[in-house]
C-alpha cells in the first residue's frame, strides 16, 4: 500500500492523517497544545509546540497504520495561516513565541499606517486590508520588541515564516526555507498580481527581505525530511494554507464555486478564476491555489470566531463538557427569547474589520440560561456567514456554479447547518468527507507524486452527504437578521 501523509497544523491542535491510494483516510493522530494569552487581545503559541506535535503525530499515524516511511510517497502540509514565527538560522530556535493569526497587538500600528494613507498600497498589491490579522505587522512587532532582533535580521541571521515554513525548516533539518503562494498571499507582504515579495511594503514596515522564504506553487518540490525523523527521507510535495487546502479538498475549481470552513474561525472562499476581483465590500482578494505557475484567485471573507465560540461555552462559561452537547441544548432553548451573541472576542473580521470591539450578548432575560446561550452561539456563526455571502454577492457578478459547500468541525452540527441554510435562504451542501482541509493537502502532494488523479477526475469524485434546504419563513428570517445587525452596530459603538 502506498500512502500520502497529510499534516494539518491548526490553531488548537496538530493532526496527521494517512490517506491511501484511493484518497481515503486510513489512520489519524492528533495532539492539542497550549494557547497563551499574555495580554488582552494577544494570542501566542510556543513555536516548539507546533513542531513537536507535528513530529509526534506523524510518527504515531505511521505506526498506527502499521506502515513504514518507505510506504509514504509524499507529505502534504496545510496550516493555520498568518501565524508568525521568527527563528535563528543557525540554532533553529524561535526568538519569540509564535504570534497567532487572532492576535490584535498591532492594532495601533495598523491605525498609524492607515492614517499615513498606506492601506491603498497594501490593498492594491496584496489584496488585503491593513489589519493585525496578517503576518506583516506581527513580524514588524517582533523586530521592534525583541532585544537585538532587528540588528540580527539585518545581518541575515534570522528567518521569518508562516507555520508551513517553520515546519518545512524543521522537517528538512534547516535545508529548506520555503513557502507556497497561498501562505505568502496572507502575509501582507506579497504582491499577488506580480507573484513576488513587495519591496515597497517591506521597506515601509522595516522588514529585511533576506528574512523571507522562497515562494513555490502549491504542488512543488519543497524538500525531503531528515532521514532520522521517520527512518528514511520522505519528499514534501504539497503545501496550502488551511482555507485554500479546503477549497481544493472541496473541488471548488470553477469560478463561482464557494466553500465555507468552520474551524476555530470561519472562512468563506469564492473562486474568481484567473482574475483577481477587487472587493467593494471589504472582503479580501487572495490566491485560492497556484499550480504550474498560474494562480487562481478568490474572494475571501474571514470570521475570527466560529468553533471557538463553542470552546468558550465549554472552557469559559463551563456550561457544556463536550462540544457535541451544544446542539441538544440549543434544541431546548425558549422560542420566546431572542438572545443574540456577537462573538467579537478578538474583534470582528469581514466585512466589518473592527480590531478593537469585543463580544456582547443582547436580549437576556431572567429565564436566559445555558440553552439560550448555546442557541445564540450556533446562530452567531450563521449570521456571520450571511454577512460574508451578502458581501460576496455584491462583489461577484460572474454567477454561482453551486450551492455553498461546507466543511470543518462545526459543519457536523445539523442544527448549525440548518440554521445556516435558513438565514442565508440558500441550500448548504455537506460532503461525505469532512476532512477536506487535510484531503486538499493530500491531493496536492499525491497528484505531484503521481499517486492521485488530475483535477477533473478528483472533482468528479466529490461526494455529497446531505443538502440542507432553507425552511424558515421570510418574515422570521428578516426579523432575526435585523436583530443581528442591530446587535453588531451596538457592539461596534460600545
Amino acid at each position: 500500500m502506498t500512502y500520502i501523509l497529510a499534516i494539518d497544523q491548526g490553531t488548537t491542535s496538530t493532526r496527521a492523517i494517512l490517506f491511501d491510494e484511493n484518497l481515503e483516510p486510513t489512520a489519524s493522530a492528533q495532539e492539542e497544545f497550549t494557547q497563551h494569552f499574555p495580554a488582552s487581545g494577544w494570542v501566542e503559541h510556543e513555536a516548539s509546540d507546533l513542531w513537536t506535535t507535528t513530529a509526534a503525530t506523524c510518527r504515531a499515524v505511521i505506526e498506527k497504520a502499521g506502515a513504514k516511511a518507505g510506504d509514504v510517497a509524499a507529505i502534504g502540509i496545510t496550516n493555520q495561516r498568518e501565524t508568525t514565527v521568527v527563528w535563528d538560522r543557525k540554532t533553529g530556535r524561535a526568538v519569540h513565541n509564535a504570534i497567532v493569526w487572532q492576535d490584535r497587538r498591532t492594532s495601533e500600528m495598523c491605525r498609524t499606517l492607515k492614517s499615513d494613507g498606506f492601506e491603498e498600497v497594501v490593498t492594491e498589491r496584496t489584496g488585503l486590508l491593513l489589519d493585525p490579522y496578517f503576518s506583516g505587522t506581527k513580524l514588524a512587532w517582533i523586530l521592534d520588541n525583541v532585544d537585538g532582533a532587528r540588528e540580527r535580521a539585518e545581518a541575515g541571521e534570522l528567518a521569518f515564516g508562516t507555520v508551513d515554513s517553520w515546519l518545512v525548516w524543521n522537517l528538512t533539518g534547516g535545508a529548506e526555507h520555503v513557502t507556497d503562494a497561498t501562505n505568502a498571499a496572507r502575509t501582507m507582504l506579497y504582491d499577488i498580481r506580480k507573484g513576488r515579495w513587495s519591496q515597497t511594503i517591506c521597506d515601509k514596515l522595516g522588514i529585511p527581505m533576506s528574512m523571507l522564504p522562497d515562494v513555490l506553487d502549491c504542488a512543488a518540490d519543497f524538500g525531503e525530511t531528515r532521514s532520522d525523523l521517520f527512518g528514511q527521507p520522505i519528499p514534501i510535495l504539497g503545501i496550502a494554507g488551511d482555507q485554500q487546502a479546503a477549497t481544493v479538498g472541496q473541488a471548488c475549481f470553477k469560478p463561482g464555486m464557494l466553500k465555507s470552513t468552520y474551524g476555530t474561525g470561519c472562512f468563506a472562499l469564492l473562486n474568481t478564476g484567473e482574475t483577481p476581483v477587487t472587493s467593494e465590500n471589504r472582503l479580501l482578494t487572495t490566491i485560492a491555489y497556484q499550480l504550474d505557475g498560474k494562480p487562481t484567485y478568490a474572494l475571501e471573507g474571514s470570521i475570527f470566531i466560529a468553533g471557538a465560540v463553542v470552546q468558550w461555552l465549554r472552557d469559559g462559561l463551563k456550561i457544556i463538557r463536550e462540544a457535541s452537547e451544544t446542539q441538544g441544548l440549543a434544541d431546548k432553548a425558549d422560542e420566546a427569547q431572542n438572545v443574540v451573541l456577537v462573538p467579537a472576542f478578538t474583534g470582528l473580521g469581514a466585512p466589518y474589520w473592527d480590531a478593537d470591539c469585543r463580544g456582547a450578548v443582547f436580549g437576556l432575560t431572567r429565564n436566559s440560561g445555558p440553552a439560550e446561550f448555546a442557541r445564540a452561539a450556533l446562530e452567531s456563526v450563521g449570521f456571520q456567514t450571511r454577512d460574508l455571502l451578502d458581501a460576496m454577492k455584491a462583489d461577484w457578478t460572474g454567477g454561482s456554479e453551486t450551492a455553498l459547500r461546507v466543511d470543518g468541525g462545526m459543519s457536523a452540527s445539523d442544527y448549525a447547518m440548518q440554521f445556516l441554510a435558513d438565514i442565508t435562504d440558500a441550500p448548504v451542501d455537506r460532503p461525505k468527507v469532512l476532512e477536506t482541509t487535510a484531503m486538499g493537502a493530500a491531493w496536492l502532494a499525491g497528484q505531484r507524486a503521481g499517486v492521485y488523479p488530475d483535477m477533473e477526475s478528483f472533482a468528479a469524485n466529490w461526494a455529497l452527504d446531505r443538502t440542507f434546504e432553507p425552511d424558515m419563513d421570510a418574515a422570521e428570517r428578516d426579523e432575526k437578521y435585523g436583530a443581528w445587525r442591530r446587535a453588531v452596530e451596538a457592539t461596534m459603538r460600545y
